[in-house]
């Protein structure tokens, strides 16, 4: 299988990660209203432990939708793909070290390491879209943590209206074979 076949088959798919962006958002804002309503603890249980269940809920969701919910086993990206979702709970530790020395910086410590975790999206699904959301989310976290005062959910808030408006965008995008790169 060539390299442009696999990357279509996972935009196919994964219909350009939108399913998944759309979890992921729904996840932090779920997490933004603890913040803002309940603890930063519950918070960030909520956040961390939901995680584990964005790639299941995001099969369900393309079930639900009626297509796929996995690759075909020739397609070696799929390898990839799961390495990739690996380096978002191996970062974990990083995130939690940065919180107990400063709560305030747990949603931009989380903002720089899933930004990070988005870059490899770009060969993954074949689409310079997601250097944009990782260089986006990186920004953001850096910026948020050098912003004193903002409210503990203010991050959680924006990421997951971020990631919605990625999933609509990465869905309208991936249906238009010209907005994707030309990998080899």
């Amino acid at each position: 299988m060539h390299v442009s076949d696999a990357q279509q088959e996972v935009r196919t798919v994964f219909r350009g990660g939108s399913v998944g962006q759309l979890v992921s958002g729904l996840l932090w804002l779920g997490s933004a209203a603890l913040a803002t309503w309940s603890t930063p603890r519950n918070a960030i249980v909520f956040l961390v432990i939901g995680g584990f269940f964005i790639f299941p809920l995001t099969q369900l969701g393309l079930k639900l939708l009626g297509g796929p919910a996995s690759l075909s086993r020739d397609n070696p990206l799929g390898a990839l793909g799961m390495q990739v979702a690996f380096t978002l709970p191996l970062s974990l530790p990083v995130v939690g070290a940065v919180a107990i020395h400063h709560l305030d910086w747990f949603y931009p410590a989380f903002l720089v390491v899933l930004g990070a975790h988005y870059l490899p999206f770009v060969f993954l699904y074949g689409m310079r879209l997601f250097a944009g959301l990782s260089f986006g989310l990186v920004s953001l976290g850096i910026i948020l943590a050098h912003r004193p005062g903002t409210a503990f959910g203010t991050p959680a808030w924006l990421t997951g209206v971020a990631l919605i408006v990625f999933a609509a965008v990465g869905h309208i995008v991936s249906r238009k074979p010209s907005a994707v790169s030309r990998e080899p």
